[in-house]
């Protein structure tokens, strides 16, 4: 079992390779806490966690790092308006962020530092860079000589000599370097002491300060969206690398942007969908899904549609584990073969595919194989029951790898007889097909059997007509 991810820095499929404790780190950056988290802040928090996830379940060992940044000048700006201390402000975004994330399911990363935690770790490392002359002070701030780290531009493919300022700063040498430490400003009310007097970090420096320390030097994987390629991610490897003269991570894995409309989702210009409202309307496992069903490298759109298919999607799955459960009160003999093959078929699809640079969408489509498999073995006769558990756990194990365990829990549908229950899982199969006038008679023949359907978050339901 080899497990290859795209690297950004070498621009090709690498082999991911624990670090020499044995264990796979890996680093992802999180959000700056100045408001609610939005659906696109969720993708890499759900890429990486079903990362760690998949890997876990194949018995590797694995350790997911997810900082957050509560020290930004965003913050002071968004504290000001609201009128609030900037550490208040923080700390309530925090609070919320850690809320809303847990209702996705997924667990909590391993570590979730907090800048305002790491800071005698980050002034440490400014000063190793100062000593070593890859930075130096000027009227309280520091900054990094970029011109002084030959490799500079190589994630981003960029030439230093094409580049232009992406950190204003009148003190500063070369108009490409970077702050690793601001002195106070008028209008900041928080501050930390240092060498070079009070002030709060650059934005960079933190993120290298921290995945060392969770980490160390050489971890497995650094993550984040691909907006961070430059001149974040840039800059901590410079930072990293040039304070250790070793290699900073061995696999940078970049996630694409969600897009609502002709542009990406941002919190900056307004055009967003809060987590815990998308959370609340379509559900856990739908949101999961949605993600799941396109590969983590492919820009996303966000719309209706796009949830409506991936809860569709979430109801084929749920409804075919149902038909397991109701199968097994009226289980037959013998074994059906066609099943027992689709299944591991299907499984071995589904490896192949996520060992294929975290290919989701592959392992989703043998998902659905396996279900359609299921389907049909249960529409040609009744099965043993030891095939149905065995069915059943092989479907609930992947499922679960994806952070989508909760489709394959019991449903609670024991009162309604098989019959509806056939009508129902046929209803949804024709949903998923847009075949939205057999979905229609399909609903009215369940009508006429005395109950309703439902369509919630959830998936639907079938209950009794009041």
């Amino acid at each position: 079992m080899t497990v290859r991810l795209h690297s950004t820095l070498s621009g090709r499929d690498e082999p991911l390779v624990p670090g020499d404790d044995g264990v796979i780190g890996i680093y992802a950056c999180g959000p700056t806490v100045y408001s609610r988290i939005h659906i696109g802040n969720a993708r890499p928090f759900v890429v990486f966690s079903v990362l760690k996830r998949y890997l876990e379940r194949r018995g590797m060992r694995a350790r997911l790092v997810i900082n957050v940044t509560d020290v930004n000048d965003k913050i002071y700006d968004a504290a000001r308006a609201e009128g609030i201390p900037s550490t208040e402000l923080a700390e309530r975004c925090t609070r919320q962020y850690f809320e809303d994330t847990d209702l996705l399911g997924l667990g909590r990363p391993d570590a979730e530092p907090l800048v305002t935690g790491c800071m005698g770790e980050i002034v440490a490392l400014i000063a190793d860079l100062v000593a070593r002359d890859l930075a130096y002070a000027a009227g309280g701030d520091v900054y990094f000589r970029v011109r002084a780290f030959p490799r500079y531009g190589e994630l981003s493919g960029r030439n230093p000599d094409d580049m232009t300022d992406t950190d204003p700063g009148e003190l500063k040498e070369d108009p490409l370097d970077f702050a690793l430490w601001k002195g106070a400003k008028e209008g900041e009310d928080a501050a930390w002491e240092s060498p070079w007097g009070p002030g709060r970090p650059g934005w960079h420096i933190e993120c290298s300060a921290m995945a060392e320390r969770e980490l160390g030097m050489g971890f497995s994987v650094h993550g984040g969206g691909i907006d961070l390629v430059f001149p974040h991610h840039e800059n901590e490897i410079a930072q990293s690398e040039g304070a250790h003269d070793a290699p900073f991570a061995r696999i940078w894995m970049h996630n694409e942007m969600l897009e609502l409309s002709d542009s990406k989702m941002s919190k900056s210009i307004g055009n967003i969908a809060l987590l815990a409202d998308v959370v609340h309307e379509w559900g856990a496992d739908t949101v999961i899904a949605y993600f799941m069903q396109s590969h983590y490298r492919s820009r996303l759109p966000f719309s209706d549609e796009r949830m409506q298919d991936a809860q569709a999607a979430c109801r084929r799955i749920r409804n075919a584990v149902r038909a397991l459960d109701r199968a097994m009160d009226e289980p037959g003999e013998g074994n059906d073969a066609a099943l027992a093959a689709a299944v591991v078929e299907a499984r071995t699809r589904f490896f192949d595919s996520m060992d294929d640079d975290f290919g989701t969408p592959g392992a989703v489509a043998a998902i659905f194989d396996m279900v359609r498999a299921i389907n049909q073995a249960l529409e040609r006769g009744r099965l043993p029951e030891g095939q149905l558990q065995e069915v059943r756990l092989e479907l609930a194990g992947l499922l679960d790898m994806l952070g989508l365990a909760g489709l394959a829990e019991a449903g609670g549908d024991s009162d309604v007889p098989a019959e509806v229950l056939d009508l129902l899982r046929r209803r949804e199969d024709a949903r998923a097909a847009r075949d939205f006038a057999e979905a229609d008679a399909l609903r009215d023949a369940i009508a006429a059997q005395g109950f309703e359907v439902r369509d919630g978050p959830d998936g639907a339901e079938v209950v009794p007509a009041s």
